[in-house]
């Protein structure tokens, strides 16, 4: 299952990421906004985020205008990972080395074309382990200061 959400910004390409998903018979849940009308990012931003640390959803993708903003709220919640990513070999690098779990997108700069294809590295690459995996834990245990 894949948390997804979005501020109005990036309502209309988080309706489209979900109708992707869908067609390829990826699950997802939304946390909102429902419409196009003036929202806030963090109320939704950081109910996806809790749902990815929470175990509820395997990973999450957040939406706002630049992608900014949402992703500095996920990443507010403990145990998130989430990388801003405009092109597909930084989703698979933050995949690869970081073990991102959330993928934030500016839809005021990301086309639907391109964010597809984003969200096909993040969600098909692994994360490959070895010496970024104690990176990845070196940058969890800052969360303890």
């Amino acid at each position: 299952m894949i948390a997804i959400a979005s501020d109005h910004g990036g309502y209309q390409l988080k309706e489209h990421i979900k109708a992707y998903l869908a067609a390829k018979g990826i699950a997802c849940e939304d946390f909102g906004t429902d419409s196009a009308d003036s929202c806030d990012y963090p109320i939704f931003g950081k109910a996806a985020a809790r749902a990815v640390a929470d175990g509820r959803c395997e990973r999450g993708i957040v939406i706002c205008t630049t992608g900014i903003g949402i992703s500095m709220t996920a990443n507010k919640v403990r145990g998130i990972r989430c990388a801003l990513c405009g092109d597909v070999l930084s989703a698979e690098l933050t995949r690869r080395h970081n073990d991102a779990n959330m993928l934030a997108l500016g839809a005021g700069i990301t086309g639907p074309l391109l964010a597809e294809r984003i969200v096909d590295a993040f969600l098909s690459t692994g994360f490959e382990g070895g010496r970024h995996a104690r990176r990845v834990g070196l940058m969890m245990d800052v969360e303890k200061e």
